[in-house]
């Protein structure tokens, strides 16, 4: 019987492993950060990323004013941002926005449905910052580095 249990853990270890390591890295490449192009922004450490888009701070560290946009609700990319930089699920964001609304505090970003959308948003507004998949070709906005 100890073998048996043994030899199931050291299974289940394994399992777990290679589920780790499959999932880190792809985490890190299902989205870009993107800024407007004439933002001096190169990098942002997550926390202040996260801070711009939860409208906890309005502006960049540069003085730039902040205008966050995000993806719809159902958008795979947006519940991998909301993981990756925000540290909660989109559920768990929406609940934030509907307390900040019923507060009277302040409104979510904008919301657009495709990553077309969001770089045309930004191309358009100086201070915006917003995400898209990592594939999305980004000419005429800049990516920038969150960690």
């Amino acid at each position: 019987m100890p073998t048996l249990i043994r030899q199931m853990a050291k299974g289940l270890t394994v399992a777990l492993l290679a589920i780790a390591a499959a999932s880190a890295p792809a985490a890190a490449q299902e989205y870009k950060v993107i800024v407007n192009s004439a933002n001096s922004t190169s990098d942002l450490p997550a926390d202040v990323a996260a801070k711009l888009f939860l409208k906890q701070a309005t502006k960049f560290p540069n003085g730039t004013p902040a205008q966050p946009v995000d993806l719809g609700k159902a958008s795979g990319v947006r519940a991998a941002f909301s993981k990756g930089v925000l540290g909660r699920a989109v559920s768990a964001v929406e609940s934030y926005w509907q307390q900040q609304i019923f507060s009277g505090k302040d409104v979510p970003p904008a919301t657009k449905a495709s990553d077309d959308e969001v770089i045309a948003f930004v191309k358009a507004n100086p201070g915006a910052i917003g995400y898209v998949s990592a594939s999305a070709g980004t000419a005429g906005v800049k990516v920038i580095d969150v960690k």
